[in-house]
């Protein structure tokens, strides 16, 4: 029996049709109702936090007059609707004025935003009555050294963060495919670290991306943890959302306590057990802004990859309309000749962006890829992947590549961290 499926494509969807009977599993995640009131919800624990006084009262005996509040990029989906009025109103209760609060934007590695970004992500109102920044990495006279970290590692980080008398950083808490999970410590590092340090604590993600410690033992979150705990923020507040970004749950206090509890209810929505791998799989990193470029839809690949055997062929569906997304990216696979060039290249000398053609390549190596997007045909080869201009094309491709295949249909891929179960 023929059943249709739709899959999200930058704005809008594509549709295909698909042998039911062959179809192992549709993964999605386990979906939690949005919270009926989140404003509310985040009210509540601003005074009522985990792991930490109250708000007020911490903003009272510390008295500031230069708050940061760490906030995300384009890149990130963040409900700040419901975020910021509520904290907006227990600053402004505690006297503190707009000119002593500095928006501090955590690109990573990521470009600065343009002004039209900024209102697009904030919204206009509040972009003209507060001071935004945009972290820079590169930017030397922007950053300041803060010491070593246990793992020998120099921290430097943006002054603006240290020089603070109040930091908080409000983020997302979503899988992460080699920090385990974001929000929480990586408002800090990567958010607002030098490129050095991103670099660095990014690396071992070679040793760490096929078998992924627990949250509490992972090497890289660890280490993000104590980089912030370093810089010293005072307060987080995050949030979990669903697939229509919708706010399942409000975390805010303690940098590692509340955030830890963030990371249990995201694991249990995000991580979803498959009895067996399949031959394809059908993966739409889940639209904009998940799609927006290669780089971003990378993430949705690296699931779709724990998802298909050895051999197997992943259809990924994600419109890419900014292209690539990163320039050392697009230089790695421009001067990459096979997915072997790129996984020998990392190995000698581990660089940011080289690391997203590393875990495209190593999926590369040992699956098709068939990429349904706005790239052309030269430059989806040169990502190592296979154009086709539908998913109907595509499927009726691997029905003639193999006998009979079976599928797993992931239409919300980059939320979705498919785990065999240990039987």
């Amino acid at each position: 029996m023929g059943m249709f499926v739709k899959m999200k494509y930058g704005r809008g969807e594509v549709q295909f049709e698909i042998d039911e009977a062959r179809v192992l599993q549709i993964l999605e995640p386990n979906e939690k109702p949005g919270l009926k009131e989140p404003l509310e919800d985040v009210r509540k624990l601003l005074r009522n936090p985990i792991g930490t006084a109250p708000l007020a009262d911490l903003i009272s005996e510390k008295k500031p007059k230069d708050v940061v509040v760490v906030v995300n990029d384009i890149t990130r989906p963040t409900p700040y609707e419901y975020l910021l009025p509520p904290l907006l109103d227990e600053f402004e209760a505690a006297g503190i004025k707009d000119d002593e609060i500095t928006f501090l934007t955590a690109t990573g590695i990521h470009d600065p935003h343009t002004e039209e970004q900024n209102e697009e992500v904030y919204g206009k109102e509040l972009v003209k009555r507060f001071r935004f920044v945009s972290h820079s990495a590169d930017d030397g006279d922007s950053l300041t050294y803060i010491g070593e970290l246990s793992t020998g590692f120099e921290l430097s980080v943006n002054k603006l963060a240290v020089q603070a008398d109040f930091l908080i950083t409000l983020g997302v808490i979503m899988p992460h495919y080699f920090a385990g999970f974001s929000g929480g410590r990586k408002s800090i590092l990567p958010g607002i670290a030098s490129r050095e340090c991103i670099e660095k604590n990014h690396s071992r993600m070679l040793y760490l991306m096929d078998d992924l410690p627990p949250i509490e033992q992972n090497p890289v979150s660890l280490e993000m943890i104590e980089a912030a705990k370093k810089v010293g923020v005072d307060f987080i507040l995050n949030v979990v959302t669903n697939s229509k970004k919708e706010i399942v749950s409000v975390v805010a206090g303690d940098l590692e306590e509340a955030w830890y509890q963030g990371v249990a209810v995201s694991s249990n929505m995000y991580e979803v057990p498959i009895a067996q791998k399949a031959d394809v799989a059908v993966v739409s990193a889940g639209g904009f802004p998940r799609d927006i470029n290669v780089y971003q839809s990378q993430k949705a690949l690296d699931h779709a990859d724990k998802a298909t055997k050895p051999g197997g062929t992943i259809i990924l569906i994600a419109e890419c309309k900014e292209g690539l997304g990163e320039r050392t990216f697009e230089e790695w696979m421009n001067e990459a000749t096979a997915p072997d060039d790129v996984i020998k290249r990392i190995h000698e000398k581990f660089v940011l962006g080289g690391h997203k053609a590393y875990g495209i390549c190593k999926v590369a190596k040992e699956k098709e890829i068939v990429l349904i997007s706005s790239l052309s045909n030269e430059l989806t080869k040169r990502l190592f992947m296979r154009k086709m201009a539908t998913v109907q094309e595509a499927i009726e491709y691997v029905e003639t590549k193999y006998n009979k295949p079976n599928y797993i249909l992931m239409p919300v891929g980059s939320l979705t961290v498919p785990s065999v179960s240990k039987e």
